[in-house]
């Protein structure tokens, strides 16, 4: 791990960045003090308001490559694009508001060396909040919402349960994967935000193993921009936008008859987010719209209560269903 940075592979640092400067000086300052050295960071401003290329250039790193969208491409085209400006044998995804440890890639890069048949590393993550301060009482209970506080350390082969079922391997935010085994060109406008988990199911699908190393190497930061965040409040466009995204990718996941073994898992979420849109176009007033996709969820399940309930407030009198859906 102490190795010269000549005897080490190059590994693509991906930094895709939006308005968000003292951020993105945070995160490339956690990217240029990492004790693996043989890096490129790479990092593409999706045209911000204020233009971060002085922040860039004051760290006076060769290794740092920057480009600048004359014009706005979306958040997951910018993405895309900035992964497919990688060199390295190994790619690792740094987003603008988020953190390493300074031996993340020094504990990752050397087991994929060790283990041709991986596709990534994978570690545990802090989580941080808009002050950069670690959260515990948050970091504990994600820990255990992606099943990792059981997990062991070790390759897993195949790891489907862990990349698209309990999402436990996250390829974007805290993992070290092999360029030659993603297609940039995959990605689609429809798998808008979940290109996330998108990318975790090209790199299982790829037939090769994960490894996970149980340390907390990266530190991913919540705060009122975070989709996550927005997407799980009452943003009725980030609510349609998610949807629209799961129904997609989850349609796309049960197609693949190589996963035949999860299509029950993916099927619900398939349903759940067919839900999901219904109470977000009825929250945008697209009432006509939102019971189709509430009647073709309930025609494809034998009961489901939130289903139920949705629909009949899409009956209800304006004012009342307004209310109950926490609108004005």
């Amino acid at each position: 791990m102490l190795e010269n940075s000549y005897q080490q592979p190059l590994v693509s640092v991906i930094t895709p960045t939006y308005n968000r400067p003292e951020y993105l000086k945070q995160a490339l300052t956690s990217a240029v003090n990492q004790t693996y050295r043989n890096i490129e960071i790479i990092v593409s401003d999706n045209c911000s308001p204020q233009d971060p290329q002085a922040i860039v250039e004051s760290f006076n790193d060769p290794r740092i490559r920057y480009y600048r969208n004359s014009s706005n491409l979306g958040m997951l085209v910018n993405t895309i694009q900035t992964f497919k400006y990688a060199r390295g044998k190994y790619v690792a995804s740094l987003l603008d508001d988020d953190m390493w440890e300074p031996d993340f890639l020094a504990k990752l890069v050397p087991i994929l060396e060790e283990n041709s048949d991986l596709a990534l590393a994978f570690c545990d993550h802090y989580v941080i909040n808009a002050s950069g301060e670690i959260d515990m009482a948050a970091t504990e209970k994600c820990t255990r919402a992606y099943k990792r506080e059981k997990l062991k350390q070790g390759i897993y082969q195949p790891f489907t349960l862990h990349a698209l079922v309990n999402q436990s391997a996250c390829p974007a935010i805290a993992a070290v994967f092999r360029r030659e085994i993603v297609d940039w060109d995959e990605f689609t406008s429809e798998i808008a935000g979940m290109w996330d988990v998108y990318l975790a199911y090209i790199c299982c699908r790829s037939g090769t193993g994960a490894y996970y190393y149980p340390e907390r190497l990266t530190r991913y930061r919540e705060h009122e921009q975070t989709d996550t965040m927005q997407s799980g409040s009452r943003n009725a466009e980030a609510k349609i936008r998610k949807a629209k995204s799961e129904i997609y990718c989850y349609g796309k996941f049960l197609q693949d008859q190589s996963l035949a073994e999860f299509h029950p898992f993916f099927k619900q979420k398939w349903l759940h987010a067919h839900t999901t849109l219904a109470i977000g176009l009825m929250r945008s007033q697209q009432v006509q719209q939102a019971r189709s996709y509430l009647y073709s969820a309930l025609n494809q399940q034998k009961f489901n209560l939130r289903t139920l309930v949705a629909l009949c407030i899409s009956f209800a009198p304006k004012k009342l269903a307004n209310h109950l859906l926490g609108t004005s």
